[in-house]
């Protein structure tokens, strides 16, 4: 059985609530991302940052990014899945509400231990399943 974590990359790491967005941008430049999780200062998963947030909410609308936080841009709770969780879940997840990422925690913490990105779902699925997800994830 595969599970979310055997295709998740490990180590995801979490940009602050209270960090600017010229921080996070710094960050995903540093390790070639185009998004975050935010975490509080629990460590507890908050919301999730692209750099398309950063672009339309804060660059497009002419704040400055080192003023505002990543917090600011996190909203609602994002979808997330257990590591043990089997594949097919994490595919249901991420076609049902269409999103591109998916933190992975661990249970009973609640911590972040790895996202799953479409690049992760295309590494490790077969071609006919990974053109399903796709057209589910990116129809309109």
């Amino acid at each position: 059985m595969t599970t979310a974590l055997d295709i998740m990359h490990p180590g995801a790491m979490c940009v602050g609530e209270r960090e600017s967005l010229t921080d996070a941008a710094r960050i995903m430049r540093e390790q070639d991302i185009g998004a975050l999780p935010i975490c509080g200062d629990d460590d507890v998963l908050v919301g999730i940052l692209t750099d398309r947030d950063i672009v339309l909410r804060c660059v497009a609308e002419r704040r400055d990014p080192s003023e505002v936080s990543c917090g600011e841009l996190a909203m609602g709770r994002p979808q997330i899945i257990e590591g043990d969780e089997r594949i097919e879940r994490v595919l249901e997840l991420m076609e049902e509400y269409r999103v591109r990422r998916l933190p992975v925690i661990d249970h009973p913490a609640h911590r972040l231990i790895g996202m799953i990105s479409e690049a992760d779902v295309a590494r490790h699925l077969p071609r006919d399943r990974v053109a399903e997800f796709v057209s589910a994830v990116c129809s309109d």
